[in-house]
C-alpha cells in the first residue's frame, strides 16, 4: 500500500494531466475564462440535483453538474452570436448569474445544509486519499484516484480519436464546415469534455486549482512549441512537474497544497514567458537587438556607398565622425563596425571605413528592396 503522500502526489498528478489535455484547445480558442466559468456555475447545477434528491452523494449531482457546465457555454455562445457582446464578456455575464442564483438558493433554502466554503474553492488533496474506494473489503485505493484516472482516460480518448477533426474546426472553422465537419457539434463536445473534468476534479482540488491546472500549464506549452501535438506533451509534463513541485512546497511551508501548486504552475510559466526561446521577454529581446543591429548594418553599407569613390569620402566614411552623419551613440557605432567587420562586410583602416564585395553587394541588395 503507498504512502498518504505518494497517493496525493498521483492524484495532484493525474488530475493535473486530465485537466491540461481539454485545457490546450481552450487556450488555443481564446477560450480560458470558460474554465473559470464552468468550475463556478457547476455549483447552480449540484443544488438544483439536490433539491431533488434530498442527498449529497447522489450520482445525480455530478449528471447536474456536467449538463450546468455545458449549458453554461451554451448561454455564453448564443449571447455572444448576437454580436452585441463579445465572447469574454458573454462568458462574464453569463456565470456570475447561474453562480448567484445558487448562492442565493442556498441560502434560502439550505441553510441547514454544510457546505465547507474553503474546501470548494480551494479544494482538500490532503484528505482525498481517506476516502477509500472499497469492493467486497478490499482497498483499491483513493475514490478521487479512480474518478480522475477514469476522467483522463476519457480525454485522452477523445483527443487521440477527434485529433485531426479538433485540430481543423480550432484552427480554420470555416474549411471544416467545407469539409463536412460540425464546428458546433465539436465545441459542444469539447465543453461536454471541460464539465466533466471541471466537475470531477471538483471535489478534490477546488475551483480555483482546476482553472490553473487547465490553461496554466497550455498557456505555458504555448511559448514553447509551434506544434499542435508538442503542445500537449509539454501540457502534460508541465501539469506533472507543477503538481508535484506544488505538493513538495507545501509541505516545506505547511500551506494549501492545492494553492501551491497553482503557485508553481504560475511560477512555471514565468520562467517560460521570460526564457522561452522564441516567444520568450529574452528571446524578444535579443530578437529586437540583433534586428536593429542588422538594419544598422545595411545603413553603413549604403552610406559608405554613397560616399565611395568621392571627394568627401575621407570624412564621410571615417569612423570618428559616424556618430554625426548617421546620427548614433558612439558605443552604437562601435558595436555597428565590429559586428560588419567580423562579417566581412568592412575594413577599418587608419580609421577610415571601406567596403568589401559582400557589403558593397548588401548596399546594393538593400536599395533596389
Amino acid at each position: 500500500m503507498l504512502s498518504p503522500e505518494t497517493e496525493i502526489q498521483i492524484i495532484a498528478s493525474v488530475t493535473a494531466v486530465a485537466c491540461a489535455l481539454p485545457g490546450v484547445y481552450l487556450v488555443l480558442r481564446r477560450m480560458a475564462l470558460i474554465s473559470d466559468a464552468i468550475t463556478h456555475s457547476i455549483l447552480f447545477g449540484i443544488v438544483v440535483a439536490y433539491f431533488f434528491t434530498k442527498e449529497l452523494n447522489s450520482p445525480w449531482l455530478i449528471v447536474a453538474a456536467a449538463a450546468t457546465g455545458v449549458l453554461t457555454a451554451a448561454l455564453s455562445e448564443a449571447l455572444s452570436n448576437t454580436r452585441l457582446v463579445y465572447r469574454d464578456a458573454a462568458i462574464g455575464l453569463v456565470f456570475p448569474v447561474l453562480f448567484s442564483i445558487a448562492i442565493i438558493l442556498i441560502s434560502r433554502f439550505a441553510g441547514n445544509v454544510h457546505i465547507d466554503t474553503d474546501s470548494v474553492i480551494l479544494g482538500e488533496l490532503a484528505l482525498a486519499p481517506f476516502d477509500r474506494f472499497m469492493v467486497h473489503g478490499n482497498d483499491l485505493g483513493p475514490i478521487s484516484l479512480w474518478v480522475m484516472g477514469c476522467i483522463l482516460a476519457v480525454n485522452a480518448a477523445a483527443l487521440v480519436v477527434f485529433h485531426k477533426e479538433l485540430k481543423l474546426a480550432t484552427f480554420d472553422a470555416g474549411l471544416a464546415t467545407a469539409l463536412g465537419f460540425s464546428p458546433i457539434l465539436l465545441h459542444y463536445g469539447l465543453m461536454t469534455l471541460v464539465s466533466v473534468t471541471a466537475v470531477g476534479a471538483f471535489e478534490a482540488v477546488g475551483s480555483i486549482l482546476v482553472v490553473a491546472l487547465m490553461i496554466v500549464p497550455p498557456a505555458t506549452a504555448y511559448l514553447l512549441t509551434d506544434r499542435l501535438s508538442r503542445m500537449i506533451l509539454w501540457s502534460a509534463g508541465i501539469s506533472v512537474a507543477g503538481a508535484i513541485g506544488g505538493f513538495w512546497l507545501a509541505w516545506k511551508l505547511d500551506a494549501s497544497i492545492a494553492g501551491c501548486i497553482a503557485a508553481v504552475q504560475g511560477l512555471l510559466f514565468a520562467a517560460a514567458h521570460l526564457c522561452a526561446p522564441n516567444r520568450g521577454l529574452l528571446a524578444m529581446l535579443m530578437r529586437r537587438q540583433r534586428q536593429a543591429l542588422e538594419f544598422a548594418q545595411k545603413m553603413l553599407a549604403i552610406h559608405l556607398l554613397n560616399h565611395e569613390n568621392k571627394p568627401e569620402a575621407e570624412i564621410e566614411n571615417s569612423v570618428a565622425h559616424l556618430d554625426q552623419h548617421l546620427r548614433w551613440k558612439r558605443d552604437f557605432v562601435k558595436r555597428v563596425v565590429a559586428r560588419s567587420e567580423r562579417q566581412g562586410l568592412v575594413i577599418e583602416a587608419d580609421g577610415r571605413l571601406t567596403l568589401t564585395e559582400s557589403g558593397r553587394q548588401l548596399a546594393q541588395e538593400s536599395l533596389v528592396a
